[in-house]
């Protein structure tokens, strides 16, 4: 008789992990991701040109007053709900084009221009925005409650130099193996960092040795699980007879310290990415990292057969898959309801607890807040 058992047409609806991948406001991640500081741009990306930016599914606009100082606010105007990508920046704030109410940093309205006396009752006003902290290059903000802002943290390896470093910071592709802008879950990237069996077939295997030849070879691992990161350690021979050792982090609450596979070696951390989820479905990565010449980031990025993944042709990127191709083609959101997870997935299965947990723990001081 045929075995006609494992029939896709028997496959139940699809169904993917809600708590840990939606990241808009009320949601369990959603609500999490705000209660931390994330990069929304460099620091050169706040001027006079209001600059649009999409974070944890909010439209935002980002730019940078007369005194310095840089403001993100809500991209609806609050007046009559018009863009304000289209406004202009002023010494003291940002005008909407509409009909030119003004707005400072932090929101406060300055003017009302067609009102009598500029607007008697525009101190009532305020358009709605976040706060902003620059460090490392990058701008961060903290789109959470007011009154539970932390202190945005500081990075021992971006503190402390060594003869000739600087920090330099990235916002293109670096960590994502592809285009600045990825389209699908972010968490499919930040598992990603916690699976080291991928590295040996993916960047091995299939698209040839990307980084040393030690990192083509089927490393031994261990997970380590700690309160706020899941770590993996791995261990690889290299050429020459000497150990590789390798320790890679994913971090609360988004926070990747990847080694570049570059450097068989001994070496303390030399830079660390910040993967902020854009929506549900598309993500990019902020990189910053200790250098010694200007664009020294950049050239830790992977190449295909000695081309960047933008230079690849359609045939090329079909050939020699990479980390995008990978993470984007589970979908936009993969199928949780249909993956088999094996002993090799320990890191991803560690890291989604730990994510639950916390979660689940700021879902409960909310509901008790709320009662």
């Amino acid at each position: 008789m045929r075995d006609t058992s494992g029939s896709a047409y028997d496959l139940p609806p699809p169904e993917y992990d809600r708590e840990l991948t939606e990241v808009g406001r009320g949601t369990p991640m959603g609500e999490l991701l705000r209660r931390y500081w994330h990069p929304i741009g460099l620091a050169s990306h706040a001027g006079d040109v209001p600059r649009p930016v999409r974070a944890l599914g909010e439209d935002l606009i980002l730019f940078r007053d007369a005194a310095g100082l840089p403001g993100l606010l809500h991209a609806r105007c609050c007046h009559r709900g018009t863009t304000l990508q289209y406004g202009r920046v002023e010494p003291d704030g940002l005008r909407c084009c509409y009909h030119g109410w003004k707005f400072d940093t932090e929101g406060r309205c300055l003017d009302q221009p067609m009102e009598p006396e500029g607007g008697r009752q525009r101190q009532r006003i305020r358009q709605p925005w976040y706060p902003l902290e620059e460090r490392y290059g990058l701008i961060f903000a903290y789109m959470g409650p007011a009154l539970k802002r932390p202190v945005l943290p500081r990075y021992e390896c971006l503190e402390v130099m060594d003869d000739g470093e600087f920090v330099e910071s990235d916002d293109t592709s670096l960590g994502g193996g592809g285009p600045a802008i990825i389209p699908c879950n972010w968490l499919q990237h930040f598992e990603n960092v916690v699976d080291p069996f991928h590295v040996p077939v993916l960047h091995g295997s299939f698209s040839g040795t990307q980084f040393t030849n030690a990192m083509a070879s089927v490393p031994q691992v261990q997970f380590e699980s700690a309160p706020t990161s899941v770590k993996v350690r791995s261990t690889r021979l290299a050429e020459d007879g000497r150990t590789f050792h390798r320790v890679t982090e994913a971090a609360l609450p988004t926070l990747r310290v990847v080694p570049n596979p570059r450097v068989a070696q001994f070496a303390r951390v030399e830079s660390i990415g910040w993967v902020l989820p854009i929506d549900d479905t598309s993500f990019r990565i902020y990189v910053a990292g200790r250098v010694k010449q200007e664009g020294d980031i950049g050239r830790m990025r992977s190449k295909f057969g000695g081309k960047f993944w933008w230079d690849l042709s359609d045939e090329e990127h079909r050939a020699m898959p990479g980390d995008y191709e990978a993470m984007v083609g589970q979908g936009a959101i993969t199928r949780h309801s249909e993956e088999h997870l094996t002993s090799t997935d320990e890191g991803v299965a560690m890291i989604r607890r730990l994510l639950r947990r916390q979660v689940r723990a700021v879902a409960e001081i909310v509901s008790h807040c709320v009662v």
